[in-house]
């Protein structure tokens, strides 16, 4: 139970059940404490225990920032040194919340984890599948897309056929002191402080030139890991149009920037690796399929071939900002069915 409504509303809906013996768990994964400050996890671990008191629950606080350290930020920040742009909340679900913390669940004799995600299990002769919710702004296959089996049949989402609203609504019946919390958007147990600010921790900077994509130098930069594809504020304008971030040139250390329209800005073909399949099986090829590239990106129309162990997207209609490091994720027919970095 992290503190926010959503995980608090998933323990008052198992206790209301009164078909499980529930427990919750706060997983503490990341610790910035400062000499004379409070450590940044602890407003979300007292709201934790005030929700647990509430419904009469034991709270457990389990320590993974070794976990955590190891397998997420070092990835993070290893990926980002590279000039790639991660996606730390995929690796947490899958090593983490889904990794860790299950084996540990699973050690201390407890049958099930059930989780705040909004993302629905659904089980039949082929094996368990994960399906994409109807609140389409607050679905998260996407975060999810690096399931198994042996996960999702230890798995429980609870809120799956709620709406955000619809889950607010049953936080303030059953009378949580989060229910009016508001939720986190910044990077998975870590929170809303600035990436540049985050990186500079364990990235040194490295300036280079930003060109356009005509080959005109513009200007500076502080290092490649500080941008991101399609990032519009760089400090430098060009006229009247807003400049963009259309490349990262790693062998020059250049960052290439352009306008909206400008073609570099955009792809149709997409190169994959480490793909991942939740059924544990690949599925026939070619594949008519559809494609996210992005949280809550609208669902693209694709059509997947492999290619050695990487598959190829072809996407129907050209895709802006394709940001290599960033997870392509493979529905079909509302069903997840895994995904893949892109190269």
């Amino acid at each position: 139970m992290s503190g926010g409504v959503d995980s608090s509303v998933v323990a008052s809906i198992l206790v209301a059940s009164k078909k499980y013996d529930v427990t919750a768990a706060y997983m503490l994964n990341y610790d910035n404490k400062q000499k004379g400050a409070e450590s940044c996890w602890l407003p979300d671990y007292r709201d934790a225990l005030r929700v647990a008191a509430h419904l009469g629950i034991p709270l457990m606080k389990l320590n993974f920032t070794k976990e955590y350290q190891e397998q997420v930020l070092d990835y993070m920040y290893q990926e980002y040194e590279v000039g790639r742009t991660p996606n730390p909340d995929v690796l947490c679900n899958k090593f983490i919340k889904f990794g860790s913390w299950l084996d540990k669940a699973r050690e201390l004799g407890f049958d099930y984890i059930a989780t705040g995600h909004y993302a629905k299990i659904k089980k039949d002769r082929a094996g368990w599948h994960m399906m994409a919710v109807k609140d389409t702004n607050k679905d998260q296959t996407y975060f999810l897309h690096q399931l198994n089996q042996e996960q999702l049949s230890r798995t429980m989402f609870p809120i799956s056929a709620y709406t955000k609203p619809q889950v607010r609504k049953l936080a303030e019946k059953f009378g949580l002191p989060t229910a009016e919390k508001q939720e986190s958007m910044g990077i998975c147990f870590v929170g809303e402080v600035p990436m540049k600010e985050f990186l500079e921790k364990k990235i040194k900077p490295k300036p280079g030139t930003i060109v356009s994509s005509k080959g005109d130098v513009l200007g500076k930069h502080d290092g490649l890991p500080f941008y991101t594809i399609g990032q519009r504020s760089i400090g430098i304008k060009l006229g009247d149009k807003p400049l963009f971030v259309v490349e990262k040139r790693t062998e020059t250390n250049e960052l290439v920037v352009g306008d909206e329209s400008d073609p570099l800005l955009f792809k149709q073909v997409v190169l994959v690796t480490d793909v991942h399949w939740i059924s544990g099986q690949a599925p026939q090829f070619p594949l008519q399929c559809e494609v996210r590239l992005r949280h809550r990106q609208e669902l693209q129309k694709a059509t997947v071939v492999k290619h050695n162990a990487n598959i190829i997207l072809t996407f129907h209609k050209p895709q802006r900002a394709v940001t290599p490091g960033q997870f392509a994720v493979v529905y079909k027919a509302g069903e997840c069915l895994g995904g893949g970095v892109v190269a």
